[in-house]
């Protein structure tokens, strides 16, 4: 690694400054590094330059959330792609644990108070490694239908699901009306991937998330992810109802959020997730 942030800009100058990076555990996707260049630390995830769409759309998500003004987010300095590795540096903070749950929902409902007024994103991004589609639609339910579970079930399909979990996801898809009879949803400013492992706090106590998946959508879509592996608890959501309120039928539809996470899982890891998939979408066909 041979950049140094010099005056708010990365520059090539390995030869100015003495250059140590320590590899940061914990993803699966990219190489992480701290780097220290000098008397600068910055955070530094590479991968295949052929994977630069990935950390340049992993740049547009920290900046919508930053330019929020809501929840702190690692500012990214520069993407790029050198020889034949892309990479992407950016802020290097030094977390300190979990922020407190009413301090994280505050925030969180302050972000998806921002409202855009279709629903999509301004580029397609990521789940993970799979690709996530995010062409702007009006109408919520036909976005969740075609760019989310019919994709996800498409992939299914390809890599040999067994065929009675694709049909019943299948028939979801045609009834997914029914779960918005009395429910519009805006389409609010969302982290997209939002489980436990992607958010934190600074030594401070503010929240801070990152490795956002973002796009604007129903609000419930991030309550939901944060549900699937853990549960941030009840005096979370009692901060979060003061600031935004959350429809009763939530507790139906965080099932059909969810089940596009797990069925992502089931595509990207195989194992339970596809059995768990089609236990989701059997009890959604029920109600």
């Amino acid at each position: 690694m041979d950049w140094q942030l010099l005056g708010g800009e990365l520059t090539r100058v390995s030869e100015v400054a003495q250059v140590r990076a320590t590899p940061v555990m914990g993803g699966d996707i990219n190489r992480a590094f701290r780097v220290e260049i000098g008397n600068q630390t910055c955070f530094v995830k590479t991968n295949r330059a052929q994977l630069l769409s990935m950390f340049e759309a992993e740049r547009a998500g920290l900046e919508a959330i930053s330019a929020s003004n809501t929840i702190r987010v690692p500012e990214v300095y520069l993407t790029g792609c050198q020889g034949d590795e892309a990479y992407i540096v950016m802020e290097y903070i030094e977390l300190g644990g979990r922020a407190s749950p009413e301090r994280l929902a505050q925030a969180l409902a302050a972000m998806h108070h921002c409202c855009h007024k279709r629903f999509g994103f301004d580029c397609d991004n990521t789940i993970g490694s799979t690709p996530q589609r995010n062409t702007y639609s009006d109408d919520w339910v036909e976005f969740w239908r075609l760019q989310r579970l019919e994709f996800q079930l498409r992939l299914a399909q390809r890599n040999g699901f067994d065929a009675g979990l694709i049909d019943a996801g299948r028939r979801l898809c045609e009834v997914l009306d029914d779960f918005f009879v009395d429910y519009r949803p805006r389409a609010s400013l969302l982290h997209g991937d939002l489980w436990g492992g992607n958010q934190s706090a600074d030594a401070a106590g503010n929240p801070v998330i990152y490795d956002p998946a973002c796009y604007y959508g129903d609000h419930e879509a991030d309550l939901a992810m944060m549900e699937l592996f853990g549960n941030p608890g009840e005096r979370f959501f009692a901060a979060y109802r003061e600031r935004f309120p959350i429809d009763p039928g939530y507790r139906w539809r965080r099932d059909l959020y969810n089940l596009y996470h797990v069925l992502n899982h089931a595509n990207l890891f195989g194992g339970g997730y596809g059995a768990q998939a089609r236990r989701m979408i059997e009890r959604l066909l029920q109600r």
